[in-house]
């Protein structure tokens, strides 16, 4: 018999890997415009919240031990129906999402470190490493896959290295309890530092090559959200005592970079930004990958146009599909619109995954108040998110509402070519 892959720690460092990646360079700087310097706050309240979701995934993983994750999850908790497959679609947009604002952060950093910052390189280099990685996924990624496991240690190194340091030049004052701003924006930002856990998610994909996962699956998961979240609020607190919030309204896009100056000098900031440029650029090679499989997966369900699941070199079309949807998203939406709404997409599908798993509590053994709750903070999150980015970007809503339309409207073209005759 084939000896299994992953036991716990290798588990651990997958979860590790995959949520110490781009999140972090992209949404401390909007975090700290948003709850100030309690943003540390938001960044436990969301290490808890993942720790919730990563209860529920986990038990589902164990139950339904599919490489499929939260797309099997859906079927599973509200049968093959148009709902289902309407949310899998949704889980599909949420991952293109995902990578617009990762790659958008690549671009940030990039034009940032090599040239003027002017968004004609931004976008330049944002498109650039989508169509980079694309080509190497097509051709076959196994070279960068060997490259996986050293970005991850560089990067947590780098970034354990900066947190620890950066502790003992903090500015007190800029950390003052007399400087708090209203509680209410370190609410808001609850959403978006959860968007930077979401990597945990992975190691539900690990499953079927997990030993003993009955066991293994939530202890991987919750050491490895432990250990980021002290990561987080360490990063956070130094970021926020380092750099005043005029600063970091300025450099919200790279403050992470930015605060590494007072510190560490000009070399300081580049070292960071090429930290930044590693961690986007392995999280858009390894998503990629993902949503080619994701892509092909739901083409043999029906769920997705055929040519998704045909094949291109070492790959599948939709790859080439979704890069080309990924780059519309690029060119007219900013870093922050894209963020926000990656955030809400997702909190919408986890919180209707965590919905569904009500349904199977028999047979996952899981505990049903847990899982109620996450429900109602998935839900809840996802609304106040909502409301508080309105105030500004009012445009949010309807990129949302556009994004279910097109999701169901998908579904049921499909369900017509195919004649296929569904209950909802």
């Amino acid at each position: 018999m084939k000896e299994k892959a992953f036991g716990l720690w290798s588990a651990v460092f997958l979860g590790i890997g995959s949520m110490v990646g781009a999140g972090i360079f992209i949404v401390i700087g909007q975090v700290g415009v948003m709850a100030g310097n309690i943003a540390w706050l938001s960044f436990i309240f969301g290490g808890i919240i993942a720790l919730l979701s990563g209860y529920s995934l986990a038990k589902l993983a164990v139950r339904y031990q599919s490489r499929g994750g939260i797309v099997e999850y859906l079927v599973q908790g509200f049968g093959e129906n148009t709902f289902s497959a309407s949310m899998g679609v949704m889980f599909y947009f949420s991952q293109l999402i995902g990578i617009s604002a990762v790659a958008k952060s690549f671009g940030t950093y990039s034009a940032t470190l090599m040239s003027d910052g002017s968004l004609f390189w931004i976008n330049t280099f944002s498109v650039g490493v989508v169509t980079l990685f694309m080509l190497i996924n097509l051709i076959g990624s196994s070279i960068v896959a060997k490259l996986e496991n050293i970005i991850v240690f560089i990067k947590l190194a780098i970034l354990a290295i900066f947190a620890v340091v950066a502790l003992f030049s903090i500015e007190p004052e800029l950390l003052s309890t007399s400087e708090i701003p209203p509680m209410s924006g370190m609410v808001f930002a609850i959403g978006l530092t959860f968007f930077v856990y979401q990597g945990f998610s992975v190691i539900t994909n690990t499953v079927e090559e997990m030993k003993d996962p009955e066991t293994t699956m939530l202890k991987a998961m919750f050491i490895a959200i432990f250990i980021v979240a002290i990561l987080y609020i360490f990063i956070s607190i130094a970021v926020l005592g380092n750099l005043p919030l005029d600063e970091i309204v300025k450099t919200k896009d790279y403050a992470l970079a930015e605060a590494a100056k007072p510190m560490f000098g000009e070399w300081g900031f580049k070292i960071m930004a090429l930290t930044a440029l590693l961690a986007t650029a392995s999280t858009i090679n390894a998503t990629l990958f993902a949503v080619a499989n994701i892509g092909y997966t739901m083409a043999k369900a029906g769920n997705l146009p055929k040519v998704y699941k045909k094949s291109v070199y070492n790959s599948h079309e939709g790859l080439i599909i979704s890069a080309l949807l990924i780059i519309p998203m690029i060119l007219f939406f900013n870093l922050s619109e894209i963020t926000i709404v990656a955030t809400i997409v997702m909190l919408l599908v986890q919180g209707t995954t965590h919905l569904g798993h009500l349904n199977l509590i028999k047979e996952t053994g899981a505990k049903k108040n847990l899982i109620i709750l996450i429900v109602l903070l998935m839900f809840g999150i996802a609304a106040i998110t909502i409301y508080s980015t309105h105030q500004t970007m009012p445009e949010i809503v309807y990129y949302l509402l556009a994004s279910l339309v097109i999701a169901f409207s998908v579904e049921f073209l499909l369900q017509y070519i195919n004649k296929r005759v569904e209950r909802f």
